[in-house]
């Protein structure tokens, strides 16, 4: 028994150091979105206060807000799955009882990260849409 945990204890090693700096990776790409988000509506504060005059309501500015950032979220997604899916087979053809991943893993994974994009981007867009529309246009 303490043979087995020895053989298993480098990827035990390997399985933490990697789930820290994903950790360190999610983390900087959700202040990365949030700046992104912060510069986006910044950006379109105008059109948002003219929207707001004409009879948008809060969630279709946040939607519309949420857009892109859910299409760049779900084209990232579109690109690392396969390339996970390849790492994750080649690392598993090193040991002698594999498993087989699962596609409702990815399903997950995808759902998980677009629920923490729009969870980082959700502050920004909020915020914008409840500002007063005459404050958005009053630099005009």
């Amino acid at each position: 028994d303490t043979h087995l945990a020895e053989l298993y204890r480098a990827d035990r090693q390997s399985g933490t150091v990697i789930g820290i700096i994903a950790v360190l990776a999610l983390v900087i790409a959700c202040l990365g979105l949030f700046g992104l988000a912060s510069i986006t509506t910044v950006q379109r504060t105008k059109e948002i206060g003219i929207r707001k005059v004409l009879g948008a309501s809060p969630r279709e500015l946040v939607l519309m807000l949420s857009r892109g950032f859910a299409g760049m979220v779900g084209v990232a997604f579109l690109i690392a799955a396969p390339l996970t899916y390849l790492l994750m087979q080649r690392w598993l053809e090193n040991f002698a009882y594999r498993i087989e991943i699962n596609a409702w893993v990815f399903v997950l994974a995808g759902a998980l990260s677009l629920a923490i994009a729009l969870l980082t981007i959700s502050f920004h867009a909020l915020r914008a849409a409840r500002t007063n529309p005459v404050s958005a246009l009053r630099s005009e």
